[in-house]
């Protein structure tokens, strides 16, 4: 709990009693390997905070072929986001691709928080903006940029996962396939 307390500090000056009402509505749950966090065609209804381990988020196009969209890796928030502010069923799915430590809280209860905790809400849009500047970034990355530098660029940005999770993960969330990862990793 203290990397939850610790990381919303980061970004919003809490009081005690105000991180304390925070903090009570998360409870510490673990999951597998493979599991899933959400499910694509299910409701979701929770947000997390990765303490330990590493999801993907990723959708599956017609034909079965998995495509990552993004990790959560500790100290961060992760959800299924358009199903729990849109109480529309997912399209994605979130899966631990180690065994994970995560907090997780009803969304609900959270921004019922909002009207009396305005830094609660305050939170949210800082949280809803960087996801948002996150999305923005990758995208442009994936139209513009070769792979070899989106590869350089993954590196960078998360530089401990290529040795905690398989590298056609890698290479499904960079856009090519592993036979391409493995080139771009032997030029290195």
């Amino acid at each position: 709990m203290n990397e939850l307390k610790t990381y919303t500090e980061s970004l919003i000056n809490f009081t005690e009693s105000e991180m304390e009402l925070f903090t009570s509505l998360f409870s510490e749950i673990q999951l597998k390997k493979s599991e899933y966090f959400a499910k694509e065609g299910e409701f979701s209804s929770k947000l997390g905070f990765v303490s330990k381990g590493v999801l993907r988020a990723f959708f599956r196009d017609n034909s079965g072929s998995e495509y990552n969209k993004t990790f959560f890796t500790p100290s961060n928030f992760v959800a299924a986001y358009s199903s729990i502010t849109t109480k529309q069923k997912n399209q994605i799915n979130i899966q631990c691709l180690t065994d994970c430590t995560l907090f997780v809280a009803d969304f609900k209860q959270l921004t019922s928080l909002y009207k009396d905790y305005p830094k609660f809400e305050s939170l949210a849009r800082i949280l809803a903006e960087f996801k948002f500047a996150i999305k923005e970034k990758r995208e442009i990355e994936l139209v513009t940029l070769e792979s070899t530098e989106r590869y350089m660029i993954f590196r960078k940005e998360h530089p401990s996962l290529e040795n905690l999770i398989n590298q056609y993960h890698i290479a499904s969330y960079l856009g090519i396939s592993p036979t391409q990862l493995s080139r771009i990793r032997a030029k290195k």
